[in-house]
């Protein structure tokens, strides 16, 4: 519940920035809406939930220590990326969490390699370069249909459909990142009911390993806590820092990130929030000239992405060595 709570309040502004930036809410509001629809998304689908549970280290493999190491090393990167404004992305960091614990417990026998592959690894790099692309073209697209529209109206009419579009984001982050929880949550449970603690007819090596109901509502009642509450360092990054973002930017970016992230929800890729939305960013400012985006904040939050895997797998396999030494069986 704790890795679940940060990821609120660390990933809160990929839901609320561009709306609170542009002031078509303030950010007691936005925060409100995004907390609701952050709620809701976790229900919509539990493809992301089954991968994490299942889909990185194989289910034999898994003991309480590594579960425990694997949200140590998620957590703590989490902390640290939040603490210098950078939107990283709280699912790869559990993802890595999860790879350094199982590769110090089992070697790299005890990785789900295909899986890992190819709902991981490959949509890492196809999420941005998608949202940037697919944002690039809703932009230009929509710059066609307004062109002769004066920018009063254009603003006014925008402003009005940045509300729906927001709360599209924010149900798409609820319905990706809500379900990373209810995996790991789900290994624990297992963990428990192979060692005969806690018998859990639909938690058996082999099956598909679906939450029970109980997790999937926790997980979103802790999500939506973490949203309530808020990440303004990394809002101020995504809302200003980037470019001068305007409701029509907005529009742009938040269809383009909703697309990208219901597609891999529903093939149960855990893809980044993070990622997607700030590439769709990049690619909706890269229609005004490329100058317009502040390349050295991008490559700052780039250099993040790259890093947060191999980080979060070090601190989470060094959090295993401790674990099993303070247990006695090092």
């Amino acid at each position: 519940m704790s890795f679940d709570y940060i990821n609120g309040f660390h990933d809160s502004a990929n839901a609320i920035a561009l709306v609170v930036s542009t002031r078509v809410l303030s950010p007691r509001q936005a925060l409100a809406m995004a907390a609701s629809l952050n709620f809701l998304g976790a229900f919509i689908s539990l493809g992301v939930a089954k991968t994490i549970s299942s889909g990185i280290v194989h289910t034999a493999a898994i003991t309480q220590a590594v579960v425990v190491a694997a949200l140590i090393g998620a957590i703590v990167w989490n902390l640290v990326t939040w603490f210098f404004g950078i939107p990283s992305s709280s699912s790869h960091a559990l993802v890595g969490g999860l790879v350094g614990a199982g590769l110090v417990h089992g070697g790299i026998v005890a990785l789900d390699l295909w899986q890992l592959t190819t709902k991981v690894l490959i949509p890492i790099v196809a999420a941005p370069v998608l949202g940037l692309l697919v944002g690039y073209a809703f932009m230009v697209g929509l710059t066609w249909l307004v062109y002769r529209g004066t920018p009063d109206r254009v603003n006014k009419i925008f402003r009005r459909l940045q509300l729906c579009t927001s709360a599209a984001t924010a149900l798409s982050h609820g319905t990706n990142d809500a379900q990373k929880s209810m995996g790991i949550i789900t290994l624990a449970l297992l963990v428990q009911a192979q060692a005969g603690g806690w018998p859990w007819p639909r938690l058996l090596p082999g099956s598909d390993l679906l939450p029970p109901t109980w997790v999937i509502v926790a997980c979103a009642v802790a999500m939506a806590l973490g949203t309530a509450a808020g990440g303004w360092k990394i809002i101020h990054t995504m809302g200003s820092r980037i470019f001068r973002v305007t409701p029509i930017h907005a529009v742009a970016t938040d269809l383009s990130a909703s697309f990208v992230l219901q597609t891999a929800a529903h093939f149960g890729m855990p893809v980044s929030t993070t990622h997607v939305i700030v590439a769709s960013l990049m690619g909706v400012g890269a229609t005004r000239r490329l100058s317009a985006v502040r390349w050295g904040v991008a490559g700052n939050i780039i250099t993040a992405w790259i890093l947060t895997i191999p980080a979060a797998a070090g601190v989470a396999a060094l959090s295993y060595c401790a674990l099993r030494i303070a247990l006695g069986h090092a």
